[in-house]
């Protein structure tokens, strides 16, 4: 939950605001990057989709409830396999590695589903929006789920978010501790 208030942070200082904005998490759209982020963006009002192979997608009821919450917000939730469909007039375009601590031992049988929801620039390309940006949590395994050339390039916001990782965690902390 703490790495996305760096993340949105990230996209409003990046594209001005935050609600109505498409933010595509692409990949393993089941992993604690993806549910948080559905969460966070049914909160914030943003146009969620999670895409990646239907045997990775988010547990039912995690979209279940956050589409609850978006009837509030504004938000909207979507959940597919169709990458071209998914990114199409994306503002951001969010991955995370394609095995998750824990499960270093099905990278093998990942890379074999994931590969076509790899973030290149073809990707990129396909959202029809110059100004979009990409977000990592980092650490990220160049080749796997992002090119090198995505990770170089000017859409590339994953160092500013992991800055404002610790701007956020420090707000975060002051607004926990209270009046000492």
């Amino acid at each position: 939950p703490t790495q996305i208030l760096a993340d949105f942070l990230t996209i409003e200082e990046s594209l001005g605001s935050l609600k109505g904005r498409k933010l595509v998490f692409v990949g393993d759209s089941r992993n604690n990057m993806a549910n948080s982020l559905m969460i966070g963006s049914a909160k914030m009002g943003l146009h969620f989709v999670a895409c990646g192979p239907k045997s990775l997608h988010t547990d039912t009821a995690i979209v279940d409830k956050c589409r609850e919450i978006a009837r509030t917000s504004g938000a909207t939730i979507e959940v597919t396999e169709d990458i071209d469909l998914a990114v199409k007039n994306a503002d951001a375009i969010y991955t995370d590695v394609w095995a998750s601590m824990g499960e270093e031992e099905k990278l093998a049988e990942r890379k074999a589903i994931l590969q076509p929801y790899q973030v290149n620039m073809d990707l990129i390309k396909a959202t029809g929006n110059e100004n979009m940006i990409f977000l990592h949590c980092l650490p990220a395994v160049k080749g796997y789920e992002v090119t090198e050339e995505v990770f170089e390039s000017r859409f590339a916001r994953q160092f500013d978010e992991a800055e404002n990782s610790m701007h956020t965690i420090k707000a975060v902390m002051v607004a926990s501790i209270g009046n000492l």
